[in-house]
């Protein structure tokens, strides 16, 4: 069985409403002000402050990518596109800045609590699996490196001294195998730096 999504107390948050002067601006304010959140209206273009923003609200049908303090994709919090025209390329562009949740205009007396909830959950999965993927090639550069040091330490010899060589440097320097694998392969790098300055 599945753990349940715990619902987060969204009191006190900050939402950033990026929209020109409009109904749905003030439908979207009410019901942010009923749930306890903090609505603040920009337009044409988000300030500086907006990075500490809970939530940001963007308007898709008239929106751009310099209204926004970050490259496209990469918004510190979770964002909601306000989106009344489907125009593919409206939509296409609403896509590029990863919008976590949408509400279609006009905005009426609901929605906007739910897609605060939808909004967050899937921005801390993104999040997570950004984490996740770094990680992961994080260690994928960290075993080329561990090869790469093998590599220093046979000169010939099997590979299983080599590594073995490498754990023992590793337990000798108390430092984990991978930092000593990074260490021997700088040693290796400067020497053959030197080497070529010797040359010259």
């Amino acid at each position: 069985m599945s753990k349940m999504a715990r619902i987060p107390n969204l009191g006190g948050a900050r939402a950033f409403v990026l929209h020109r002067p409009h109904p749905t601006v003030q439908a979207i304010t009410r019901q942010l002000s009923a749930i306890g959140l903090e609505a603040i209206g920009f337009w044409p273009e988000l300030p500086a402050e907006a990075l500490a923003a809970d939530f940001v609200f963007f308007d898709v049908d008239l929106g751009f990518d310099e209204q926004f303090p970050w490259k496209p994709g990469e918004a510190p919090m979770p964002l909601i596109a306000l989106i009344g025209s489907e125009a593919p390329g409206r939509v296409e562009w609403a896509l590029s800045h990863k919008a976590d949740a949408q509400l279609l205009k006009p905005v009426g007396n609901a929605g906007v609590y739910s897609a605060l909830l939808i909004a967050r959950q899937s921005f801390e999965a993104r999040k997570l699996l950004a984490s996740e993927i770094a990680s992961l090639r994080q260690r994928v550069a960290e075993r080329q490196t561990i090869v790469r040091a093998v590599e220093v330490l046979s000169k010939g010899a099997e590979d299983g001294r080599a590594y073995a060589q490498l754990r023992s440097l590793a337990m000798s320097w108390q430092i984990n195998v991978e930092d000593a694998a990074r260490r021997i392969v700088a040693m290796t790098q400067e020497e053959g730096d030197d080497d070529q300055s010797d040359r010259a």
